[in-house]
């Protein structure tokens, strides 16, 4: 049964959809092909970023708020308890395939290989000083980082807290840089209070900082972006990262992989591990800095806006999110078939998410 509040949806005719900058261009050319080969208006996609979009998505029913939000992360616990909170209580919950997270550079510069030690050591705001204990990052340079890296300054454009690039960058990239540490990797695993106090005196982490899980201790760590210039927030736009890439060569920049693979012609990807970021790399699990990316369904606007099921039925064809689809042309690496047939199936009968 739908609600009150969602049958005032139908006043509007068209599907509305916020969220990731990442999944945007994939969101957007599905929303196009939907407008051209149905009956149904071309849905409105607007890029918000995952943690903007999920709040716009979580804040009610009705015609006011969203239909779908897309997500280069997935969807967190408080998110969905949010949801809840305000009636949106039945999410559908759609895999839509994989990206890679690249720190671009451009073209005219040499290409960096990092490790992702050099990252945390290039871009955490604390980092283990020679005592072990955490000082603020002094290192101006890549070589200051890694002697066998130029010594050009340290300049990254990266996302803001609200973008799930960043959520993922710091998971995937900072996180694994700041296990190379014994005491760091010690108080993530830590559960034990005594132990979790210990390494906290030794690495120099006041006191207040307590907390009873040792790797939420060492996440506010491994997660703190510094603040003094070397990473700069470019918001949600990557065409201005772009920009910024051509304007100085020097600079890197974070993103998709598929923003990298549209803008071949003017910005190439940063080895990572030894591990340079391509299509095949990603889909075979080679490539470290990679994540799964989202999109997510208010059950209760299904039948009450236009289109909303058809437009599911259309993203999770495999014309277009298949092996040889038009996503994968675009720069989405695709899941096994197994994995698409699953989200095909519980979007198909709308099966909501069970929670987190």
């Amino acid at each position: 049964m739908v609600t009150g509040a969602a049958h005032a949806a139908a006043a509007r005719d068209y599907i509305s959809i916020v969220g990731s900058s990442t999944v945007y261009p994939f969101s957007t050319v599905v929303a196009e092909q939907f407008g051209k080969t149905t009956k149904f208006k071309t849905p409105k996609v607007e890029s918000t970023g995952s943690g903007g979009g999920l709040k716009l998505f979580c804040a009610g029913v009705g015609v006011e708020h969203p239909d779908i939000t897309n997500a280069s992360r997935r969807i967190k616990k408080s998110e969905q308890e949010l949801c809840a909170k305000n009636g949106v209580k039945d999410i559908i919950e759609v895999k839509v395939g994989y990206d890679g997270i690249v720190l671009g550079q451009s073209k005219a510069a040499p290409t960096l290989e990092l490790s992702r030690q050099d990252i945390f050591l290039a871009l955490a705001k604390m980092i283990p000083g020679p005592d072990g204990k955490l000082i603020a990052n002094p290192n101006k340079t890549w070589k200051d980082v890694n002697a066998s890296l130029p010594a050009t300054k340290i300049e990254v454009l990266g996302p803001p807290p609200t973008s799930g690039t960043r959520d993922a960058f710091v998971e995937l990239a900072m996180e694994a840089g700041a296990k190379k540490y014994d005491d760091l990797a010690k108080l993530r695993g830590s559960k034990d209070e005594a132990e979790i106090k210990e390494l906290m005196a030794k690495l120099g982490i006041p006191e207040s900082a307590f907390d009873k899980k040792g790797k939420k201790v060492f996440q506010a760590v491994a997660h703190a972006i510094r603040e003094d210039g070397a990473f700069i927030e470019a918001g949600e736009n990557d065409n201005l990262i772009v920009q910024k890439l051509e304007a100085n060569p020097q600079a890197l920049g974070i993103f998709g992989f598929s923003f990298l693979d549209q803008n071949a012609d003017k910005i190439k990807g940063a080895v990572v591990d030894g591990k340079q970021p391509t299509f095949d790399a990603i889909a075979e699990g080679d490539y470290p800095v990679s994540r799964p990316l989202y999109f997510y369904v208010k059950k209760a606007h299904v039948g009450a806006v236009p289109g909303i099921q058809e437009y599911l039925a259309e993203f999770t064809s495999d014309k277009a999110y298949g092996e040889e689809g038009y996503l994968s042309e675009k720069g989405l690496i695709p899941m096994p078939e197994a994995e698409r047939d699953q989200f095909r199936k519980d979007s198909e009968s709308l099966n909501p998410m069970e929670a987190l």
